[in-house]
């Protein structure tokens, strides 16, 4: 099918880790682009835009219907996944947001540790506490990758698996991203490097796990 759209990078990678065939809830949507672009190119059999604003979800009615995808999409005021059913979504993405609020919002909703559920998440910031918090719980990160949308950006596919892990510092920053192979990866996990340091100021610690991390460049 021919793309409605084309979707940003930062969209666009979201969207590659999206199975097909499933039902989709986007939290905190960006003007709906993300759910009808997934449902207009077959890939989600229907979505929900959600958000915890009237304004966004205004906007992403009028992509909806701009893109008659009224009969796939449809609109949610909610806080996080506050009011999704376990039925209605099976690959949820949130994108857009800081890590520590994702990890509220995971924490938040009785479905999250239900195995089918693919998380597709993409922290604007603080995704070494978003990691962190995902392994302390039993969930896991499948895959990670990297993009450039006017600065670097990750997104991470996360199921729940039972298994809680202790992970290191070191971890929590590096991923399961691969710097050494890709370009964006190392870009990424230098621009975290960077951030490290600027702490390292105040707190040895941060130098410690900086220096580590050189390593994996």
């Amino acid at each position: 099918m021919k793309e409605p759209f084309k979707l940003d990078s930062r969209l666009n990678l979201c969207a590659s880790f999206v199975r097909k065939g499933v039902k989709v809830a986007d939290i905190g949507t960006d003007h709906a682009y993300l759910p009808v672009w997934l449902c207009k190119k077959g890939i989600a059999i229907s979505a929900l835009a959600c958000d915890i604003g009237q304004e966004p979800l205004q906007n992403g009615l009028k992509t909806i219907k701009k893109y008659n995808a009224e009969n796939m999409v449809a609109t949610r005021l909610c806080n996080g996944l506050a009011k999704v059913n376990d039925n209605e979504a099976q690959d949820i993405i949130i994108a857009g947001m800081g890590g520590e609020t994702i990890a509220e919002i995971i924490g938040d909703w009785k479905f999250s540790k239900n195995r089918d559920k693919h998380f597709i998440l993409q922290p604007m910031t603080k995704s070494d506490e978003l990691i962190e918090f995902l392994y302390k719980n039993g969930f896991e990160i499948l895959k990670q990758s990297c993009c450039r949308e006017r600065k670097i950006y990750t997104v991470m596919l996360v199921e729940y698996t039972g298994n809680i892990q202790s992970v290191s510092k070191e971890f929590t920053y590096l991923g399961k991203l691969s710097p050494k192979e890709n370009s964006l990866d190392r870009e990424f996990l230098q621009m975290e490097i960077r951030n490290l340091e600027n702490k390292a100021k105040g707190n040895k610690e941060y130098k410690i796990i900086a220096e580590n991390l050189k390593k994996e460049l």
